[in-house]
Parts: structure tokens; sequence; C-alpha cells
């Protein structure tokens, strides 16, 4: 069966690394790379033409390729949730990634264009919005809802019975104690951990322990 044709909308490391995860690990075949007109600094990546997001129906047909765009927290997700929007008004469908070596359970449920990286563990009855990015390694317990347009980094632990409101960023190890939920446009930083809800436009920043200071220094000396 003849592989989907697909574009990547950006040309950042996100963008790099979802043309990797898409060509060796799904039923996509990226061809081309996107950027909007003013950010337009290469005309290749990766051997694949980077062309103006503007004008991307006029160079491939939206019935025949599917659009996925790589862009990370930006403007609080709100960056890639407009592109994503402005490609589908173009007539393009939105694709999703979701990594074999992620396990999602049989009854959680996915919106359209999200990316799942690989050890994600994804409960019994969760459901994940559209729009959301679901780093390496993450927890999400069951019953928890992921509203549209959030971002997950990587190690978060989201416990039982959670809610992470819309266009809301989840640092690398926070973690969401069981029945907490989180209010839209929160920001948790790297180690955050969240035990009562929160409301909306919250910013949490961890205590952040004494820096690591040398106590004590040892030199090797190795034999010719």
């Amino acid at each position: 069966m003849p592989r989907r044709k697909l574009i990547i909308v950006g040309d950042s490391a996100f963008a790099e690394v979802a043309r990797e995860y898409f060509d060796a690990e799904s039923d996509h075949e990226v061809v081309a790379f996107a950027v909007e007109s003013p950010f337009l600094k290469r005309e290749s990546l990766h051997g694949l033409p980077v062309l103006p997001f503007e004008t991307l129906s006029r160079a491939f047909a939206p019935a025949e390729h599917d659009v996925y765009v790589a862009v990370v927290y930006t403007q609080l997700n709100r960056l890639r949730a407009r592109l994503a929007a402005q490609a589908k008004a173009q007539g393009f469908a939105l694709a999703s990634f979701v990594s074999p070596r992620a396990q999602v359970w049989r009854n959680a449920t996915l919106g359209e264009h999200c990316f799942v990286f690989e050890h994600n563990t994804v409960q019994p009855f969760v459901q994940i919005g559209a729009n959301v990015v679901l780093w390496s390694g993450n927890h999400i317990g069951h019953h928890s809802v992921i509203e549209d347009h959030c971002f997950v980094s990587s190690q978060v632990v989201i416990s039982g019975f959670c809610r992470v409101g819309a266009y809301s960023f989840l640092g690398v190890n926070a973690t969401l104690a069981n029945n907490v939920s989180l209010g839209r446009d929160n920001w948790l930083g790297p180690g955050t951990t969240v035990m009562k809800d929160t409301p909306d436009g919250a910013l949490f920043k961890a205590e952040q322990p004494e820096p690591a200071r040398v106590s004590a220094t040892r030199f090797f000396r190795v034999a010719a």
C-alpha cells in the first residue's frame, strides 16, 4: 500500500525530528517542509524543498498530501494552533504520529494533529484533545483529560482523574497529583509539583535546590 505524502510545517529541530519519526515509523512519507514567508531562510532541508507556507496548496494538491505542524510551545502553543488551522483552511488534512513504542490503552482517545513519542504510557479512559504533543516518557493516568493545544515535555506524571486546561505547557518532571484540574494557559516549570486545582493563566516554578558544588577535586595520572 503506498504511503501517504506529508508536508512538515517548520524547519526547526522539532521539524527535523518529526520528519525522522514519520519516515521511520508511520505510513507517511515526508516530501517537503514549509515555513511562513518572513522566516524562509533556505531552499532545502535534508534534501527536501522548503516552501512558503502561505502558498503551499499551489505547490501540493491538498487531496494528496497531509500536513503536520512541527512547532513546539511558542506563544503558549498558539503558533502551532494557528498554523494547523491555516493548513486546514488551505484544504489539507492534519496528520498525527503515535510511536509504536508508546503504550496507548485501547479505549484512550486522541484528537487530530497529535504527536506521541516513545515510552509514553496512556492509561484507560484517557481523553487527549487536538494538537497535543506528548514528548517521550510521560505517564498519563486513567480517566484524565488533556484539552486541546497542550505540550507535555518529558518524564511528566499526570495522575488519575486530572484535567489539563487548553494551551498549557508542562515542563520536564512536572507532576500532577490525583484529581487535580489545571487551568487554561498554565505554565509548569521543570520539576513542578501541583497538589490542588489551579486558576487560568497561572505560572508555576519549582523551588530551586542549592546548586551543585565541588566538594573535592582529584586528578588522575594516566600512564603513557
